[in-house]
């Protein structure tokens, strides 16, 4: 099962990475990719999840975020992670921000955000 959502900010972000890190998923991998605008949350899971678990999944993520129909260039970033290549290569290549890929991992959306912050002396809405 894979879930791709658009999220306003990070503190959403971090609500869904602490969700699927709390509950008992088998999570494949989740990839956070922060944009000027928010933030892309793609999480796949390894085995088969029931129906309704499906349905609570997808009615948590609703809640804090929207589907998500990537562009071509988003679909590209995806893929090349999720066949293996490594982020940096990717972040490299497509210019785009991959906070995370792999084991949910909410430390590293704080770190990403407080770097950012700092850098530019405020906080934009899409890190609050």
């Amino acid at each position: 099962m894979q879930y791709l959502y658009y999220l306003a900010n990070a503190s959403l972000t971090l609500r869904v990475v602490e969700y699927f890190s709390r509950n008992d998923f088998s999570v494949e991998f989740i990839t956070v990719i922060n944009q000027f605008h928010g933030w892309i949350i793609n999480v796949k899971i390894k085995s088969f999840v029931s129906e309704q678990k499906d349905k609570d999944i997808k009615a948590f993520l609703s809640e804090v975020g929207i589907i998500y129909s990537p562009p071509e260039f988003i679909s590209n970033v995806l893929s090349s992670l999720e066949a293996g290549e490594s982020v940096l290569n990717v972040m490299q290549r497509y210019k785009v921000a991959v906070v995370s890929h792999g084991r949910p991992q909410p430390n590293e959306i704080e770190i990403f955000r407080q770097s950012y912050i700092r850098g530019l002396g405020y906080c934009p809405q899409h890190l609050a």
